[in-house]
């Protein structure tokens, strides 16, 4: 097992695949540590916690490994010859359909349409793996997971985010990735409301 103090791989040794089933604890682990990162400053961490107890557990990284309407990837070093990846350097969560919530639904049919829509739900990087590269290669292998979810379904899907409207860095970085500010919306963290702006990566392949 690597500790946190480790050397973060090469960009060009990192592979980013399918999480397994076995690996949803690992997963869950690593979206604890990082959930964390994406909120506003100030946010109370028994806020923060109530959220990832609620919706970060390792059943739910578990049932998405499994899903027909998800793709959950890590990202993992060269040294990833066994069944589990004790600590993987970054994960992300595509989902395919509709937005649960109603003002994500009429951004996303002003900007682009009627759906399906291929959602970035989550897109984070172990703290000691930022600014190696392992964020982009996350990032391609999530718009390939769009395309792929959204062919099974017949057809082609934009992709879409949400992101804290204060994260100046992340909207920076989902620009370079071909996204484009569509709308706001409010998202609730353990009962408190956040703003948020609504990306959109207009093909999602």
């Amino acid at each position: 097992m690597t500790s946190p103090q480790t050397a973060p791989a090469r960009p060009s040794s990192v592979v980013v695949r399918p999480a397994r089933a076995a690996e949803s604890a690992h997963v869950a682990w690593l979206a604890a540590l990082t959930f964390p990162l994406a909120c506003p400053p100030g946010t109370p961490a028994a806020t923060m916690a109530a959220h990832v107890a609620t919706h970060l557990a390792p059943a739910a990284f578990r049932a998405w490994t499994v899903s027909d309407r998800h793709a959950l990837l890590v990202a993992v070093g060269p040294d990833d010859e066994g069944e589990v990846v004790a600590e993987p350097l970054g994960y992300a969560l595509v989902a395919f359909g509709f937005p649960d919530g109603p003002e994500e639904r009429a951004v996303l049919e002003t900007a682009v349409g009627p759906g399906p829509y291929a959602e970035l739900s989550k897109i984070y990087v172990r703290p000691d793996a930022l600014g190696g590269g392992v964020a982009a290669r996350l990032m391609d292998g999530a718009v390939d997971a769009a395309a792929r979810l959204a062919a099974a379904e017949g057809g082609e899907a934009p992709l879409w985010l949400g992101t804290n409207g204060e994260n100046v860095r992340a909207q920076s970085f989902y620009r370079k990735h071909g996204f484009e500010v569509a709308g706001t919306r409010t998202y609730d963290v353990g009962g408190v409301q956040h703003d948020d702006v609504v990306m959109v990566r207009r093909q999602a392949g």
